[in-house]
Order: C-alpha cells, then structure tokens, then sequence
C-alpha cells in the first residue's frame, strides 16, 4: 500500500532529525571545518546523495541545528514562567528537569556543547551566530526574573539576579561536558544543590 502525504512527511522528518542527531556529535567533536558532508551521511547510515534530499549543505544543517536547540530552550523557559506556580517551585522544575534530562538524554548534552563552543567560534555560519546572539540570552533572562520575583517576595535570599542565573546556566553547560566525559557512568547531582544558592535554607 502507498504511502499517504502525512506519512511521507512523518518518514522526511524523522530522517531530518535523525541527521541533526548525527551531526550534532560530528560539528561537537570536530567542528564544523574538519566535518564532512560524507561523515555526516556515514554516521546516520545513508548514501551522500540521499543527504542532499534534506538539506543542501554542512552548513544548513549546522544552523539548523542551533536554530532548533533555542526555539526547544527558549520555548521551555518561558512556558516555564508562565505556568501558576510559585517562583520557588518554577526554579525546583527548572532543575529537576535539566539534570534529568542531562542523565537521560546524550543528545542534550552534545547540544549544549556545540552551542557553547559555537558561541565563541568565529568559523561557524553566520546565520547560526546571529540566531545565538539573539536567543542565547532568553533563559538566563527568564531564571533572573525568577529569582527577582522570589526576593520580593520573600522566599529567595539575595545576590544579583544575573549572577544567580548566570551561575545556574553555566553549571548546567559544565555539567553537560562532565556528562559526555562520563558516558553512561554519569549521574546527576541532587538537584537541592543547583537550588541552595537560590534559598540556602534548603538541605541536600
């Protein structure tokens, strides 16, 4: 039986991502210069030529990979402030949910590699560093409005909200290295010890 136009379209994506998946590892291990568009299809196991069906080039699927890893970041963070709860309870979901994530899902920590190594590389696509310099910022934003609205109204202790959300995000990023260093050995720190800093009262 023929396949229908819904399920053509599922069958594109899931072949799309499944190279996004792929190459993430690639452009994290090698960068993008010394990874080649043969590597990519290799490790995803399809012919070069079919590859060229999906995207045009190494580096359409570069941008697109940092095109995606912010809209799922960006949209996380601020579905995350908008939910009616507590900003207590909003900073104890956030990170839960991330170092969850961290143990269970390798791609999320190979993601978050490239994206920092891209953040200070001059030799990536300039689409791809114009969408980072315009998301990067929206979680850290996020987290400190949160610990802002905490110590207002009473449940946080203080300390700069930048500095409270820039040091959660980039213990995350250490612990996403630490993550692929490990491999399956990994396991996730009691998330209490991300959130002490936030209300110190809390005990891991």
């Amino acid at each position: 039986m023929a396949r229908s136009a819904v399920q053509n379209e599922q069958m594109r994506d899931e072949r799309r991502q499944a190279i996004l998946s792929s190459a993430v590892r690639l452009f994290a291990t090698r960068g993008l210069a010394a990874t080649k568009v043969a590597d990519i299809a290799s490790a995803v196991g399809m012919a070069q030529g079919l590859l060229y069906h999906y995207f045009r080039s190494k580096e359409e699927i570069f941008v697109e990979i940092v095109r995606q890893a912010f809209d799922r970041m960006n949209t996380a963070a601020r579905e995350l402030e908008r939910l009616p709860l507590t900003p207590r309870q909003k900073i104890e979901r956030a990170a839960t949910t991330l170092l969850r994530t961290l143990e269970e899902h390798e791609d999320f920590a190979w993601i978050s590699v490239l994206i920092s190594t891209a953040s200070i590389s001059d030799a990536v696509p300039a689409e791809a560093t114009a969408i980072i310099r315009r998301e990067r910022d929206v979680p850290y934003r996020v987290v400190a409005r949160l610990a802002r609205a905490g110590q207002r109204d009473g449940a946080f202790e203080g300390g700069r909200p930048d500095d409270l959300a820039l040091v959660f995000w980039t213990t995350v990023k250490g612990l996403a290295l630490h993550r692929l260093a490990l491999g399956a050995a990994y396991k996730s720190p009691d998330p209490r010890i991300l959130t002490r800093m936030f209300f110190p009262e809390t005990r891991a």
